[in-house]
């Protein structure tokens, strides 16, 4: 049996916790997993893995093991890349995961001209707007409007969204218009609720807690409720600009400091970094710094 398939298909059991996820990425089946893990197991005389019917965790030598396994397969996949030339040019695949409407509205044309400058590059656009673990999900870049707090992650930042706070003009004819933050209280409010904490508002560097009428995960769900006269939304402007300009929204507290928004392209930290990992997020950071000062 390949030892090197069976150290790959320990290290994913760990990660993910469980044979069958494991089984179902790999398109085999679980007592395949299973047999290889154990097979390893036997070959090195160490008990790696906890089985019960619930869940698989590593013993404390397993995770000595993983250590030395993710090294062996980090080396052995860097020296691989190296004689291909990965580490030099922009060519295999990239697999990346995104907001959805932040991947349609400011990411689909980054990545066309960047397909179109490397033909030789395949991308994997994952579009979700929940947080990922990129190790389990084995992305390689993660767009997201905050740092994920992790010591083996890194980010750089993109680019700073613009917020504003909108309505419909027919819930402003019913309930009448707000002219300070403090009425934000007296209002039915559509939040965000992958910020933390999704009640607050900072508006002129303050912060303000706010009604929550409706709470989503999705952006393009709250837009969609603050057109049906549902309340007040505080979302990027660049997601409501045509809106704005056709007034089926009316932009709040105008005169007002708006806050904004950071968005990061966040990746795991190794040693040996395919290259068409850094392109692509230099290439961003280039196109979306250019983008700001057209």
């Amino acid at each position: 049996m390949d030892k090197l398939e069976s150290m790959k298909l320990f290290c994913r059991v760990a990660q993910l916790g469980s044979f069958t996820l494991v089984a179902n990425e790999q398109n085999i089946t679980q007592s395949a997993v299973s047999k290889k893990v154990a097979w390893l197991e036997d070959a090195i005389g160490i008990t790696l893995l906890h089985r019960t019917s619930r869940k698989v965790s590593l013993t404390d030598q397993g995770a000595q093991y993983l250590r030395y396994a993710n090294r062996v397969i980090e080396e052995m996949e860097q020296t691989e890349a190296q004689l291909k030339g990965e580490l030099t040019s922009v060519s295999g695949k990239l697999t990346l995961s995104a907001p959805s409407a932040f991947a349609i509205q400011r990411l689909a044309k980054p990545i066309s001209l960047f397909t179109q400058l490397h033909p030789n590059l395949q991308i994997d656009l994952s579009v979700q707007d929940q947080l990922i673990d990129l190790y389990q999900s084995n992305v390689d870049i993660a767009i997201r409007a905050s740092y994920l707090k992790d010591s083996n992650l890194k980010a750089r930042k993109l680019l700073g969204h613009n917020v504003c706070f909108i309505a419909s003009p027919g819930y402003l004819k019913r309930h009448g218009h707000p002219h300070t933050p403090e009425e934000l209280t007296h209002h039915a409010c559509l939040t965000y609720s992958l910020t933390s904490p999704s009640n607050i508002w900072v508006i002129n560097g303050e912060k303000y807690q706010v009604n929550e009428a409706f709470s989503s995960d999705s952006p393009e769900m709250i837009v969609e409720m603050a057109r049906l006269d549902n309340g007040i939304a505080a979302m990027p402007r660049w997601m409501v600009e045509a809106d704005l300009q056709k007034r089926r929204l009316i932009e709040l507290f105008v005169e007002t400091e708006k806050m904004s928004l950071p968005m990061y392209a966040v990746y795991k930290s190794s040693q040996y970094q395919p290259y068409r990992i850094r392109a692509f997020i230099d290439y961003l950071v280039d196109y979306f710094n250019q983008d700001t000062h057209k």
